[in-house]
């Protein structure tokens, strides 16, 4: 691929103005390790989707840490036995930027409380009996195609629709689709739109499948020093950051996977993988990386 630059988010689907756990690091095409982007008094998720949207150099692969669109293929729909069927990606985004307009700081709660929808969410209330296609809790709940492939690759990914404990990523991806909303027309997603022939673009990334591939364990996916971290980009092929001693794992995570990015997006395979159809691009997404 043509990128001159990989930008990888961290994101947070945190409440607040300023959310602690947004991190944004960038590896250079050419070379060299990668370097975080500080905007000296922390990311709020307006600041990184006005990057996005204004002042983002051209040929700029950028991965979301998000899930970008809720399980599909596994009911036939996002919601089953609700009223509306939403019939893609785009259309998803739409209605929960569309029900969360009045959430400040791109926040999804609006969307999680929603008469019609909070019952599909696992809040460790009562909401959830719609958890699995015929109303009963499945376990860890609902997955995308694209969350089995990266089990299958030893990373252990949780469900879209999960918010409960450490493991509560559906307000991330809620959030994230907001954003995604609103870049609609400015910057294509893949796969759910084409990789353009030239410019930037949007991925979706699991920043544990980056830290795999860099020789940690699904259980030591985060690094807190930088030693662990230079050990990881070391892996990888990539220069070493500056630094000695803690680190903050979403500050690592945004620099190992940034060069993740550039190590694998030259890769074909990694955009094609076996199980992404036309309509699971659609409808489900993909992450970037996961064969």
């Amino acid at each position: 691929m043509r990128f001159s630059q990989f930008l990888a988010i961290d994101w947070s689907g945190a409440k607040g103005p300023v959310q602690k756990g947004i991190a944004l690091a960038v590896a250079d095409a050419g070379g060299g390790p990668p370097v975080l982007v500080d905007p000296g008094r922390g990311w709020s998720r307006e600041d990184v989707l006005a990057l996005l949207r204004e002042d983002l150099p051209n040929d700029t692969l950028v991965g979301l840490d998000l899930g970008i669109a809720l399980p599909f293929a596994d009911c036939g729909a996002y919601f089953p036995h609700c009223g509306g069927l939403l019939p893609d990606a785009p259309a998803l985004w739409a209605l929960i930027d569309d029900i969360c307009a009045n959430d400040p700081n791109l926040g999804a709660q609006g969307f999680v409380d929603h008469p019609e929808f909070a019952r599909y969410f696992r809040n460790g209330g009562i909401t959830g009996s719609h958890f699995g296609c015929d109303g009963a809790d499945h376990g860890r709940g609902r997955f995308r195609v694209t969350e089995h492939a990266q089990a299958a690759m030893g990373c252990k990914p949780y469900s879209n629709f999960n918010l409960v404990g450490a493991a509560q990523v559906g307000k991330s991806s809620l959030t994230g689709m907001r954003m995604l909303h609103r870049l609609r027309s400015r910057l294509p997603v893949w796969p759910v739109d084409r990789l353009p022939g030239k410019g930037s673009a949007v991925v979706e990334i699991y920043t544990s499948l980056a830290a795999l591939e860099a020789g940690r364990s699904a259980s030591r996916a985060k690094m807190r020093t930088h030693e662990a971290l230079n050990g990881a980009l070391s892996a990888l092929g990539c220069p070493s950051v500056r630094g000695t001693g803690p680190i903050d794992d979403h500050s690592s995570d945004a620099l190992l996977t940034a060069a993740w990015l550039r190590k694998t997006a030259p890769d074909p395979r990694r955009w094609q993988p076996a199980g992404l159809t036309s309509a699971i691009a659609r409808t489900e997404g993909w992450t970037f990386g996961a064969l």
